[in-house]
């Protein structure tokens, strides 16, 4: 198996006792790498190469739970790093064609000195 991203909704995850609880539940499954959780949103991010309805099954035993996203871990940070690329990519453009247009107006008081 590969690395894999789940998000869940944790919808009894109210204050940090549940959090903990949560958080120890998902920590007890093989496979397990990296643990979030997020008491604002309610969310439990679990990364690594475990099986999802165990995970599923351990939160269902501190209140009900919701699978918001399962896929691959690496791949959305690829994806940013192209968003990133991108963008720095349009910046240098746009920084282009500043300078060519300080050039071109440059040349052109030039011409109108003359």
């Amino acid at each position: 198996m590969a690395q894999q991203k789940v998000v869940l909704k944790v919808l009894t995850m109210t204050d940090e006792k549940t959090k903990q609880k949560a958080i120890e539940a998902v920590a007890d499954i093989y496979g397990v790498d990296s643990i979030a959780a997020d008491l604002k949103e309610q969310k439990v991010t679990v990364i690594g190469d475990m099986d999802t309805v165990a995970v599923a099954k351990k939160l269902k035993k501190i209140g009900k739970v919701d699978i918001v996203s399962v896929g691959p871990a690496k791949e959305e940070k690829k994806e940013e790093k192209k968003e990133e690329k991108k963008e720095e990519k349009k910046e240098e453009k746009k920084e282009e064609k500043k300078e060519e247009k300080k050039e071109e107006k440059k040349e052109e008081k030039k011409e109108e000195k003359k």
